[in-house]
């Protein structure tokens, strides 16, 4: 692993029986670098990011994160990798009937001893940092209200402030915008976006709209059925690329079609996505 690399994936294959997820996939992740992992449903990206955080076991290859091999780690010591792995997750996975300041403040479980129950068994100083996220996020003033009364982008905003209770230096995104509506999913990725740059985080995030990819990342992994099929930089690339790019994740010619349609509506004169 370079100096700069925080992520290095060597022959990476996992199989789940018969059916093969990631097949020899490699590929490394420079410190402060902005990832999307693109595909569509079933090419293996989730399946990846659980490799980066210790949640799969490889059937082979080598996953290596902050220079240490993941698939070796157990008990205390992946434990301390993951305190330094932020995790958002699609499905958000708040507590519905905890205020927000007491989802956010379980972020700092990992760094705690015993349990804790209830937001007066969190020190001072972890409540405020809870507030200072969620500042930081645009939800202070939602800070004592219930979890599942916010809406999806504001749900996956408290995720997001709860992952940075952590103080991680990487990121990692599981789809963090499939449930939520297009202004939502704007806001909600010019958030990590601008957070990442603000903290020089490392961020890695799958997702399946490539349109979406183009506009926010730094560099693109596409997955094919478990095959890595691309990766490219995406800064000037323009619509004839981003064709391209779609092709290489499309599966059927049916696919590649509809693509096609939905770039044509993008305006004209936007030559480049970024």
């Amino acid at each position: 692993m370079s100096d700069t690399s925080v992520i290095e994936v060597s022959g990476l294959t996992k199989a789940f029986g018969r059916t093969v997820a990631l097949r020899q996939a490699a590929f490394s992740v420079e410190k402060g670098e902005i990832v999307v992992l693109l595909g569509l449903s079933g090419s293996g990206k989730s399946t990846l990011l659980r490799h980066l955080d210790g949640l799969e076991t490889p059937t082979s290859g080598s996953v290596r994160v902050l220079g240490k091999e993941v698939p070796s780690l157990s008990g205390r010591h992946l434990r301390a990798l993951r305190s330094r792995v932020g995790f958002v997750f699609q499905q958000f996975d708040l507590v519905p009937s905890l205020t927000v300041l007491e989802n956010v403040v379980t972020g700092a479980l990992a760094g705690l001893r015993g349990p804790r129950v209830g937001l007066w068994s969190y020190p001072k100083r972890l409540k405020l940092a809870a507030l200072g996220h969620l500042d930081r996020v645009g939800l202070l003033d939602r800070a004592y209200q219930r979890a599942d009364t916010l809406s999806g982008g504001q749900q996956q905003r408290v995720a997001i402030a709860r992952a940075l209770m952590q103080d991680p230096e990487i990121l990692l995104a599981d789809e963090p915008v499939a449930s939520l509506d297009p202004e939502s999913s704007e806001q909600v990725m010019s958030l990590i976006r601008e957070i990442a740059m603000d903290a020089g985080l490392t961020v890695v995030c799958s997702l399946h709209q490539v349109d979406l990819a183009m506009s926010w990342a730094d560099r693109i992994i596409g997955l094919r059925h478990g095959d890595v099929v691309l990766d490219t930089h995406v800064e000037g690339l323009g619509k004839a690329e981003v064709i391209e790019i779609y092709g290489r994740v499309a599966t059927s010619t049916g696919e590649l079609e509809a693509i096609e349609r939905e770039l044509t509506d993008v305006p004209s004169g936007s030559e480049s996505v970024r």
